[in-house]
Parts: C-alpha cells; structure tokens; sequence
C-alpha cells in the first residue's frame, strides 16, 4: 500500500530553521530515522520510506507555502494515492509549541498553506498533522512570528517532540486514522494557546 505524506514548508535558507517549516522538519526526521534520501522531483522533494509492508512517499514541496496544492495535486494523480492514504504535517499557531494532534480533516484556519490545498483538491477531508507552534505574539505580529526563528527552548521542545510525529505518521500508514487518532491525540488535550488578535493569515 502506498501513502503520501506532505510536509508544508518554503524552499530555501533562510526558511529552513522558521516556526512556519515545522512540517519539513518532521518529513526530514522521518526520512533520516528510515535511512533514505530525498530526490528533486516535480513540484518537490521526494524520499521513499518503508513500514511494515507500506510504502510512505515524503513530499517537501518547492512550490513555496501559498501554493502547496499543486504539489499535492500532482503528486497524488502520479502515485495514484487515494485521499484516505494523504496525510498532511502543518504548523498550527492554535496549538501549544509542541503539542501534536491528528485530524481527519478540517478548515484551514488561516494557513495559506492549507487553503491551498483545499481549493486545487475541491475538499478539506485529507487528514493532518497539527505540530503547535505557540502563539507567542503581540497584535499584528503573526507573520513574523511564524516566519521567525525557533528560540533556544522551543527548540529544545520541538526535537522532542519529532520522534512522537514520526510514530504518528507510521501509526498512520499501518493502524489507521481512527485508531492512531486514539492512541495519540489525548497528549494534545491540554488548553491550547489563544492567538492574539491581529493578523490571522499564515504566509
């Protein structure tokens, strides 16, 4: 069985260490710890990673944020990957820095992102990975936050956090939605961070 798993970042280096690439970050951990490597494609980056009998595409789009779809897009017609086999890894201001939760689908919530995805797919139902980022800004300051650099701690918190992602994304591909759902959500039910009123559109 094959799965496509997207990691939602921007291309480049001055991105590369930002709140808002969180899910290249989780697609690199999960290619590192399975011993593969990413090959410039169409639209993107690809490594090809195995468990238990399933085969896990990992997608960085080179698209850039706002125009994500077309990665995914593409992506699925070539593989030929069902919607219940996509899995999206997304940064989410609406979660506390670290806190992971799987949804079987949903709005957009302001991630560009995301919109895009729904709009070139025509349906919110893929599932994702929400990776918190916090919501550490003043009014108005949400764009330089997400596009911000980690701090020190954060960054401590989130190389925790990465082998918890992985073991989401591999529950994913072998036991299911509903039951990794289960298994893992009730770690995220803590209070999430409240955004600060101001801008609310992920770049």
């Amino acid at each position: 069985m094959k799965y496509l798993v997207i990691g939602l970042g921007n291309i480049g280096e001055n991105y590369k260490n930002t709140r808002h690439n969180i899910g290249f970050k989780v697609i690199d951990a999960m290619a590192q710890v399975s011993g593969t490597g990413f090959y410039d494609k169409r639209y993107g980056s690809i490594a090809v990673a195995k468990h238990r009998g399933r085969e896990i595409m990992l997608l960085k789009p080179s698209t850039y944020m706002n125009l994500s779809g077309n990665a995914v897009d593409y992506w699925m017609k070539k593989e030929k990957t069902p919607m219940e086999n996509v899995l999206v890894v997304v940064d989410d201001i609406a979660l506390p820095t670290g806190s992971l939760r799987l949804k079987p689908k949903g709005g957009d919530g302001g991630h560009n992102g995301l919109a895009h995805i729904t709009q070139i797919l025509g349906t919110n139902e893929y599932a994702r990975l929400r990776f918190g980022i916090g919501s550490s800004f003043n009014k108005g300051g949400q764009v330089d936050y997400v596009l911000g650099e980690w701090t020190s701690e954060e960054a401590k918190i989130i190389e925790e956090k990465l082998p918890t992602a992985i073991e989401i994304i591999k529950s994913f591909t072998f036991a299911g939605l509903d039951l990794t759902m289960t298994a893992f959500n009730r770690e995220a039910k803590a209070k999430p961070e409240k955004p600060q009123p101001g801008n609310n559109a992920h770049q």
